[in-house]
């Protein structure tokens, strides 16, 4: 099975990685600019989400199977930058530890690789959970469910892009819940290796965001990729790419072209 993909551009290969409850469509915007620049951008729907495969498993090992079975299908040489943001960073870490030789560097946004807490995502699988699809006539009564536990209207309205009608008029939901919700804790699992990636990585994170801190940007990261760097972009949390689009685009590029 292949991972659902989007193309556009000519260059050396980039390939995104959206985060968790993401699709590739989250990044759009910013792969036509790095289109645009010089690049081959390459945007996957991961496992259990958006209009890609969907299983019961899910684990950063799989995950990095599945962009290992992508690679392989586009034939991406050695040439090519991986980028991933927060579960999707931890899906390029993965892949970036089990397989330097695909890659030229990496690109990680928002995330390290430690073990996270996974606590902060119960609102949001309560929240989903409630919505009762055998029921649901529109939109707005989804959003009404989900309001019952999750406050912010932008993070209901970024879960509210996995909904959509199927042929007799129902509803359902583009990522595959059950398992996400069956596998939360994997998906904060730490990620490591016995060998360091060498190469060039570029870790991005958000001012106003936790998710990167002190004692990652020290010993964590370094441990497992020493040839980094981490550049931190002010007044953004952790959806860096949709807060700075412009601030991520000039890092990226320039990285990607370096």
């Amino acid at each position: 099975m292949l991972l659902h993909h989007r193309e556009m551009g000519q260059g050396a290969p980039l390939v995104i990685l959206h985060g968790l409850f993401g699709t590739l469509d989250n990044w759009q915007t910013l792969a036509r600019r790095w289109a645009d620049t010089g690049h081959r951008v390459i945007s996957a729907d991961l496992r259990n989400h958006g209009r890609s495969f969907q299983t019961p498993e899910h684990t950063y090992e799989l995950m990095s199977n599945d962009v290992l079975a992508l690679f392989e299908s586009l034939q991406l040489g050695p040439d090519t930058t991986l980028m991933g943001h927060s579960m999707g960073g931890k899906v390029a870490m993965r892949f970036a530890l089990d397989h330097p030789d695909r890659l030229a560097r990496l690109i990680v946004v928002d995330i390290a690789p430690r073990l996270s807490d996974m606590a902060h995502q119960d609102n949001i699988l309560a929240g989903l959970n409630a919505v009762d699809l055998t029921t649901l006539e529109s939109r707005q009564q989804a959003d009404e469910a989900l309001a019952q536990h999750i406050r912010q209207p932008g993070v209901r309205q970024f879960l509210l892009k996995n909904l959509y009608r199927l042929d007799d008029n129902s509803f359902a939901w583009r990522q595959n819940l059950a398992a996400l919700t069956q596998h939360i804790a994997e998906i904060g699992e730490e990620i490591s290796s016995p060998e360091p990636f060498l190469k060039p990585a570029l870790f991005i994170r958000g001012g106003q965001s936790d998710y990167i801190n002190a004692e990652d940007k020290l010993y964590g990261i370094p441990a497992l990729f020493p040839n980094s760097q981490v550049e931190t972009i002010v007044d953004a949390g952790h959806w860096v790419h949709a807060e700075k689009p412009d601030e991520v685009f000039g890092l990226v590029d320039a990285f990607a072209k370096s």
